[in-house]
């Protein structure tokens, strides 16, 4: 233990150096936010290892901090508006594609989760024994849906799922990486002829991106048969292939070096295999890349090479069918770490606009500009960030039906899968960026009725019992006799569109006025004025 506390000590005193080097740098306040989470985090780590009990940030009285847990939030009603437009928007392109929803619990088996995220397995939140059953918080919606579709011997299925998942990862708020959020996924599960459901998969994420405007993005493409025969015939050991597979999937984010260093280093690969890696993980482009991988007779050698280039040829002659073309990138460096991929991975990722490639195919990492198509990486391109991702899964709802059956499983218990996952966190925090907060409106509220000087509170109640009635969302103030300010002040609070005013005039006139707040129209600064009687047949014109 002492050991412990002396060494976290050490690693503060080094995390606080280097945060004040970046803020003496003046380096991005991302960079920054970064290394003060990694030196809190190593604060608190100190904390649970010396026995101190409570919150590190708890007042002098020792009274209760008022916080939410590292790698969560709460969101505001505005925020809320926002999201729950994404949520529509994602739900409206999953059933136009005719996907039915379900919904799994939060936390499974323990033994359910285990040996299916590969190195992330150690992200996983398990919980106390309760009742004789070892459980954990589901990591995605992925293995869930699996183990739903073996449990209730479903042959074929075409579904979304909405739901929180949780990792205990090392949050970075910032850029949306948190301990707990949300999962968007699509899936297709049957035994259908080969990459017709994969493609579709890539057009419903080019159309919910699209539709949710993100800017620039790219979904990149590799196939897991492709990557396995490059491990096999550069001469990776069989118990070393998803091991050097995690290395390669850090390439988004780390130069090759790096990349190497770890799989020569940490994980005791031959330097000279790791060089004959990095010749075909460098590679990317668009369909031409299946030529210049056809063209190469040692990795065209093994039939799992032969096997991918077929399924991506495919998936090109499908994609350009489906208008996607443009929009994908077949980038070699693409792993996705978790071990029940068997086919087609892909992920998207958002790219800086002014560094946009000018030809029709961009990547995420576009060649240098005097070099031949399809060489190393610029790595002037930056990767904003992954927003969705998914790939092919054959095996994982035949891997339940086996252990169910004490592993007399075969083939015929197989339920192919496809499915892509969209990062909600991420695509929220692009969106509201966008967004001014006077812009949000947190409620439908269409109509607010304002009474005149007189209070009128039983005359606003019967108006606004009339609009509920015939679908349109009103409210008024819960005052006898509200200020008229205080009024317009609630309507432009909460960008209410439209009010109905009422006064006693109005009253024993038998009319209204209708004013709209979203606007100044010249001539109508007190509104317009309409019939009591046709006051919803008025107000459903303006609000169509």
């Amino acid at each position: 233990m002492a050991d412990d506390t002396e060494r976290l000590r050490k690693q503060i005193e080094d995390q606080g150096n280097v945060v004040r080097q970046l803020k003496a740098n003046k380096v991005d306040k991302t960079q920054v936010d970064e290394g003060v989470a990694l030196l809190l985090e190593l604060k608190d780590k100190l904390r649970i290892a010396s026995g101190v009990s409570g919150s590190a940030k708890k007042d002098n009285k020792g009274g209760l901090t008022l916080k939410t847990p590292k790698g969560t939030k709460d969101y505001t009603a505005k925020e809320m508006s926002v999201r729950s437009e994404i949520f529509r928007t994602i739900v409206g392109v999953f059933e136009r594609h005719g996907a039915v929803t379900i919904d799994t619990p939060v936390f499974e088996l323990k033994e359910i989760l285990t040996g299916k995220y590969g190195e992330d397995s150690k992200l996983i939140y398990d919980l106390k024994d309760q009742g004789g059953e070892e459980c954990s918080l589901r990591y995605d919606l992925t293995v869930p849906f699996a183990r739903h579709v073996a449990m209730n011997g479903i042959q074929s299925i075409k579904r979304y799922q909405i739901a929180k998942v949780y990792r205990r990862d090392q949050p970075a708020m910032t850029k949306g990486r948190m301990r707990e959020f949300y999962q968007c996924d699509y899936d297709i599960a049957g035994s259908y002829d080969p990459m017709i459901p994969d493609a579709e998969c890539v057009r419903v994420a080019v159309e919910v991106l699209s539709k949710l405007d993100v800017g620039a993005f790219v979904i990149k493409l590799n196939h897991r048969k492709i990557l396995d025969a490059v491990f096999e015939v550069s001469g990776v050991p069989e118990d070393k292939i998803r091991t050097i597979s995690s290395a390669v999937d850090k390439l988004d984010k780390l130069p090759w070096a790096e990349v190497r260093k770890e799989m020569t280093e940490e994980k005791g690969l031959d330097g000279a295999i790791a060089d004959r890696i990095g010749t075909y993980v460098k590679l990317s482009g668009g369909e031409e890349l299946l030529e210049r991988l056809q063209a190469l007779p040692e990795l065209m050698a093994s039939t799992k090479a032969q096997q991918g280039v077929a399924d991506m040829a495919l998936f090109f002659t499908y994609a350009r069918i489906y208008n996607i073309l443009d929009r994908v990138s077949f980038d070699m460096s693409l792993a996705r770490g978790l071990d029940y991929y068997t086919g087609i991975i892909y992920e998207a990722v958002l790219v800086e606009e002014n560094q946009q490639p000018d030809n029709p195919q961009p990547t995420a990492t576009p060649a240098v500009s005097k070099g031949p198509k399809g060489d190393e990486s610029d790595e002037s391109q930056v990767r904003v960030g992954s927003i969705a991702a998914g790939g092919r899964y054959d095996e994982l709802v035949g891997m339940f039906l086996a252990s169910r059956r004490g592993g007399k499983g075969g083939k015929k218990t197989d339920v192919p899968c496809v499915g892509i996952s969209f990062g909600v966190e991420r695509i929220y925090s692009i969106v509201m960026n966008r967004m001014r907060a006077r812009e949000i409106k947190a409620n439908r509220t269409a109509v607010y009725v304002i009474s005149v000087k007189d209070g009128l509170l039983e005359e606003r109640m019967r108006i606004a019992t009339e609009l509920w009635d015939n679908g349109i969302a009103a409210e008024f103030a819960y005052k006898v006799k509200p200020r008229l300010q205080s009024q317009y002040n609630a309507c432009d609070a909460d960008v209410v569109p439209w009010a109905v005013l009422v006064g006693k005039d109005e009253v024993e006139q038998g009319v209204v006025l209708i004013k709209n707040m979203s606007e100044k129209v010249a001539g109508q600064e007190r509104g317009v004025t309409v019939k009591r009687s046709e006051l919803v047949a008025e107000l459903k014109k303006r609000l169509e």
